[in-house]
């Protein structure tokens, strides 16, 4: 049994899938693909320095990915422009960089392109190129089931977008070629779960205490875009018995990630809270949820249309459609 995590920056394999990974790989395989490091990202505590100095932020950050996987129980890893390009195909940068971003809306809200992207920036590099080297691994890797983000990278980020755009042209080569595609996954909180999970920020003694302590705000009044009413949730993942690796991984990010405080036993919504660099609070729920994407990589995908269908899943990964 074997996953495979697509991800634009190192962080992003746990914030978005680490309950995931880490149920996946107490039976299964899990890999990881990440296409940048994360050399334009915003830095946290006693790591500031490194903020805008690109080759020693993303030094740092390989070492704190290598520490969140290992506590995920990842057991593979490859950085995108490190895997073998295919015979006949284009090389890619030799280092494909972190794009930037910059907030369109309120902090925490909605990200959309940096002015100063470079030519060998993640957004830059020729989508089919980056494609071709992705499916190989793919073929090569032969996983059951793949995981990226959504069409929107979650919160808009190019970077996230640009590496949801890359797995699903990958998949869809290996299609044109007669291989048989294992189904994709992405994050996705149903609407019910999001007003709650808000409700709960804002109301619960616990996350007041953890917010006076660390300054952090609440979220904005308007859902995130990851919250999406038409995704039919076809995996739920219990938090309980992986929290002790996802917890290890969230502050294995220090650079990215702070705050990071679990639940008591007693709360039935969240198992823990965190804080990004924007210093607003964010709740982990108790089961991560995530959605089948269809062929294009937007619509929703009908559960009985692909290899889902015959996708085996590890015990701790609860397929509910």
């Amino acid at each position: 049994m074997r996953l495979l995590a697509v991800h634009a920056h190192p962080d992003d394999e746990t914030l978005s899938t680490g309950p995931l990974l880490a149920a996946w790989a107490r039976t299964g395989e899990a890999f990881v693909v990440t296409c940048t490091r994360g050399e334009r990202g915003e830095v946290l505590g006693p790591h500031r320095a490194l903020e805008g100095d690109g080759p020693a932020l993303a030094a740092h950050r390989e070492t704190e990915l290598a520490t969140a996987l290992a506590a995920l129980g990842v057991h593979g890893h490859a950085f995108l422009d490190a895997l073998p390009v295919p015979a006949g195909a284009r090389a890619l940068p030799g280092t494909v960089a972190d794009s930037g971003m910059r907030w369109v809306d309120v902090p925490g809200g909605t990200a959309g392109p940096a002015d100063d992207g470079g030519p060998d920036a993640l957004t830059s590099v020729p989508l089919d190129d980056a494609a071709t080297v992705l499916a190989a691994h793919v073929r090569a890797l032969a996983p059951d089931v793949v995981v990226t983000y959504d069409a929107g990278g979650g919160y808009g980020h190019p970077d996230h977008v640009r590496t949801h755009e890359v797995t699903v042209r990958a998949l869809a080569l290996l299609a044109a070629a007669g291989d048989d595609v294992p189904p994709l996954l992405c994050p996705s909180t149903p609407p019910a779960t999001d007003v709650t999970v808000r409700a709960h920020l804002a109301g619960a003694p616990w996350v007041t205490d953890v917010r006076a302590a660390h300054g952090l705000s609440l979220p904005a009044a308007d859902s995130p875009p990851a919250v999406v009413a038409d995704r039919e949730i076809v995996v739920e993942v219990d938090l309980a018995p992986v929290l002790d690796a996802v917890l290890g991984a969230l502050r294995a990010h220090a650079t990215q990630v702070t705050a990071v405080t679990a639940a008591p036993s007693s709360d039935e919504v969240l198992a823990a809270v965190f804080a990004l660099s924007n210093l607003v609070v964010q709740g982990l729920p108790r089961t991560a949820t995530y959605a089948l994407l269809g062929a294009d990589g937007h619509r929703p995908a009908a559960p009985g249309t692909t290899r889902w269908t015959r996708a085996i899943l590890p015990p701790g990964v609860r397929r509910v459609a």
